[in-house]
């Protein structure tokens, strides 16, 4: 569930990560490419944070489709008695259905921001751990450069550390620190789904 928000991990890899110019590849240059999303979202700290995520999502998607099932109804009946109610109830009638509206569409981007903070409590510390891995990893067997996968359109299989900083991390490389919050041992569907945004028209008066 968190395609949205994964296109971050991406951006602080790329920054973290030296970049290697063709004029920098040489014969003697060890490179090496990991999808750093990937391997965030592979780890067991990675899979258990999307559940929560997940629960969370779910949580305020229902809570928003009750609220507007509510407005609909509101704006059925307004229609239904537009003709029996006089001017002044029915423009009463149709300002508080408006002024709900209103408030349903706060209380989405209040959810999505909530989601959004959630999202890098949670994923952060994994983050920072995974590219300590990927340093770790780059001393140790002389990798001169390790590019994250999505900043290049081509590595060789053979080039990729994704599945061995995975169980890196899954082994002992930083996962007893991360956060373990929430329950579940598959990860969210959906990807980085948010909470449907409310679009029920407002009632003619």
């Amino acid at each position: 569930m968190l395609r949205r928000f994964s296109r971050a991990f991406a951006a602080l890899a790329i920054a973290t990560l030296p970049l290697v110019s063709p004029s920098v590849a040489s014969a003697q240059t060890r490179i090496a490419v990991v999808d750093v999303q990937t391997a965030v979202m592979q780890t067991e700290d990675g899979i258990r944070a999307q559940a929560t995520l997940k629960k969370l999502f779910d949580k305020s998607q229902r809570d928003l489709d009750a609220k507007q099932e509510e407005l609909q109804r509101a704006r059925d009946d307004i229609e239904r008695q537009a003709r029996v109610l006089s001017r002044e109830a029915l423009a009463r009638r149709t300002e508080d259905w408006q002024r709900r509206m209103v408030e349903l569409q706060t209380l989405f981007v209040d959810y999505n921001k909530q989601l959004q903070k959630k999202q890098g409590e949670l994923t952060g510390p994994i983050l920072k751990k995974m590219l300590g891995i990927i340093n770790r990893l780059a001393k140790k067997n002389g990798y001169d450069v390790i590019i994250d996968r999505s900043a290049t359109p081509y590595a060789r299989q053979d080039l990729d550390l994704t599945e061995q900083v995975v169980q890196m991390y899954n082994t002992g490389g930083g996962a007893a620190d991360a956060p373990a919050e929430g329950g579940g041992d598959k990860p969210a569907e959906g990807g980085g789904d948010k909470p449907a945004a409310p679009a029920a028209p407002a009632p003619s008066p």
